[in-house]
């Protein structure tokens, strides 16, 4: 009898998924896309973003897409950070073209550190994990996808609609592909406003869904290098001028520093908007300290109420640096003749990289401790306005899909490559549709992670968004 019974459940379970599939025959070939590309190492270190590119396009030529309209691109000098702009025409030659952007390089990750293999796609109690999974894979996967679904539907939008899949969001310094296209390729990516990450739904720690999110502005990453020279010596005869210790007491300055606080209209909508959601979930404290900081930025209780409540709430309202790799010594047994620090900024909308370095300066208080900037990443630039035209489609389709969540701007504290495009005249726009926890999923971190719901839920979201956006006038 328990064997039938068991058997008996199997064959239901079976027939679930089963019905889910027959219910959108389009999963199965999504999952497989986005298991492939996830499971293509794009680190910068030993992967490749060509290889993953030309997957996409094999993909992308099944579906009926002409070599034409299929454009991959690299630079001489770095073979393997390519990418990929595809184009499916539009209808009308005079409607402005919109650009899908995403970045297929991730952010690197050791196995002996992961729970699994970071590397290998994994579905386990409702979450897929791995490197990848969400930054930004989820999102080149379901732009792929949807422009897939277009071709094979027969679709012919309106506005032609453009993918760029592009290489070196996530390392400063490094070949990065939007930045090429837009001063090499304009024509390619040539659009009236571009769709990106950088923001998204966000649930409670209960997985209640809070908000919808889209990105107007973004902050600027910048490096800078702290560094400490000092002649050495033997590490039986310590001396009270250490290099290490030098640099540590620089850092410790670093760390209490506060960048002054700055609004923007992204960050003033959201705080607006917020401040009624925090008051019906009964946190009158914050949802009044909210309402204070729009007020007044100045008023540093209601700064700190904001802030200690929520670590993103603190960095939307100033620049924000921090110590992020140290390099120091060179023997076990000698006294360090030099110490260096990378402390990594992620810098207010309108702030120069030379404003934030003055201020690091400033801080610091000692002339021993030398403060250079390191490569510039890129421009940075006004944020984009945020139009009805942009608005209303999310704001419709989100109370379709889920009643009651409200639509909040925001400014995006992190960096995404919408910098070089917005810079290029392209308003980008940070729209997933994907709901994250508090802890965004462990991006960058140990054992990246996604909900399976949440990612085939954004990638009815974007696919329904863009056929959207594709009809306007």
């Amino acid at each position: 009898m328990k064997s039938r019974f068991v058997l008996g459940a199997v064959t239901a379970m079976l027939a679930c998924v089963q019905s889910a599939y027959a219910a959108d025959p389009t999963e199965q070939q999504f999952r497989a896309l986005y298991k492939e590309l996830v499971e293509t190492n794009t680190t910068l270190s030993s992967g490749s973003c060509t290889l993953a590119a030309e997957r996409i396009v094999a993909r992308m030529k099944t579906a009926g897409f002409p070599e034409s309209d299929l454009h991959i691109f690299t630079a001489p000098d770095h073979p393997k950070e390519g990418g990929l702009v595809a184009v499916l025409p539009g209808r009308d030659l005079k409607a402005k073209p919109i650009l899908l952007l995403a970045h297929i390089d991730v952010v690197e990750a050791k196995r002996e550190d992961w729970v699994r293999d970071p590397f290998t796609l994994i579905e386990e109690d409702g979450k897929f994990y791995a490197r990848g999974a969400v930054d930004d894979k989820a999102q080149a996967a379901i732009w792929a996808d949807s422009l897939i679904r277009f071709k094979q539907e027969g679709y012919k939008p309106r506005h032609t609609l453009k993918m760029a899949l592009t290489c070196g969001e996530e390392t400063s310094g490094a070949f990065n592909g939007a930045e090429w296209l837009s001063k090499n390729r304009r024509d390619l990516i040539d659009a009236g406003f571009a769709l990106n990450e950088g923001a998204g739904g966000e649930l409670n720690a209960a997985g209640k869904r809070v908000s919808m999110t889209v990105q107007a502005g973004e902050k600027v990453s910048q490096n800078y290098r702290l560094e400490v020279i000092n002649r050495g010596g033997h590490s039986s005869r310590p001396m009270k001028d250490n290099a290490i210790y030098h640099l540590a007491g620089a850092l410790t300055k670093v760390q209490g520093y506060e960048f002054p606080i700055q609004l923007t209209d992204g960050s003033t909508g959201y705080l607006n908007a917020m401040s009624k959601i925090q008051l019906s979930a009964g946190h009158k404290d914050i949802s009044d300290a909210m309402l204070a900081v729009v007020k007044n930025p100045g008023d540093v209780k209601a700064v700190s109420t904001v802030s200690s409540a929520d670590p993103s709430w603190a960095a939307m309202l100033h620049t924000t640096c921090v110590a992020t790799m140290l390099d120091a010594g060179h023997a076990t047994n000698a006294l360090p003749q030099r110490a260096r620090a990378n402390v990594n900024c992620r810098i207010f909308p309108g702030v120069t990289q030379e404003t934030v370095r003055q201020a690091l300066v400033k801080a610091i208080e000692d002339p021993a401790v030398k403060v250079e900037t390191l490569e510039i990443r890129g421009e940075n630039s006004a944020p984009p306005v945020l139009t009805r035209a942009i608005m209303e489609p999310v704001e419709k389709l989100t109370a379709k899909m889920w009643p009651g969540v409200p639509v909040l701007p925001i400014l995006q504290s992190g960096a995404t490559d919408g910098q070089f495009l917005n810079a290029a005249g392209i308003p980008t726009y940070g729209i997933s549709g994907i709901f994250l926890t508090p802890d965004l999923g462990n991006i960058h971190g140990l054992n990246e992670y996604i909900g399976v719901q949440s990612l085939m839920d954004g990638r009815t979201f974007l696919h329904e968004l863009v056929k959207t956006y594709a009809e306007q006038n």
